[in-house]
C-alpha cells in the first residue's frame, strides 16, 4: 500500500501562485510515475501533470507554461508549482502515484482562485 499526503492548497487571488506538495510513504519502491489531477465542480477529474521516476514530465495543454511539476526522490515528494492562477484553475487537486498494479490517490486539496 502507498499513502499520499497532500498540502499547499488554499485561497489565492487571480494572478497569484501556489505550490502543492505530495509526500508518498509505504510501499513506494515500485512507483514509476506520480502526478496531479484536478476536479472542478460539475466536471470530470482530469490530468494536470505527471512525472516519472526518471524525471520525464507530461502536462495538460491547459496548464503548459503555467504549472511546473517536479519531484524529490530523496524525500519521495512531488510538487506542483502553479503560477498566474486563474479562476478556472479552481478545483480539488489530487495527488496520484502509479505502480505496476495500482493507481493510488491522495485525499485531495482545495485550490480556490478568487478575488
Amino acid at each position: 500500500q502507498v499513502q499520499l499526503v497532500e498540502s499547499g492548497g488554499g485561497l489565492v487571488q487571480p494572478g497569484g501562485s501556489l505550490r502543492l506538495s505530495c509526500a508518498a510513504s509505504g510501499s513506494i519502491f515500485s512507483i514509476y510515475v506520480m502526478g496531479w489531477y484536478r476536479q472542478a465542480p460539475g466536471k470530470q477529474r482530469e490530468l494536470v501533470a505527471d512525472i516519472t521516476t526518471a524525471g520525464s514530465t507530461n502536462y495538460a495543454d491547459s496548464v503548459k507554461g503555467q504549472f511546473t511539476i517536479s519531484r524529490d526522490n530523496t524525500k519521495n515528494t512531488v510538487y506542483l508549482q502553479m503560477n498566474n492562477l486563474k479562476p478556472e484553475d479552481t478545483a480539488v487537486y489530487y495527488c496520484t502515484a502509479q505502480d505496476p498494479f495500482t493507481q493510488y490517490w491522495g485525499q485531495g486539496t482545495q485550490v480556490t482562485v478568487s478575488s
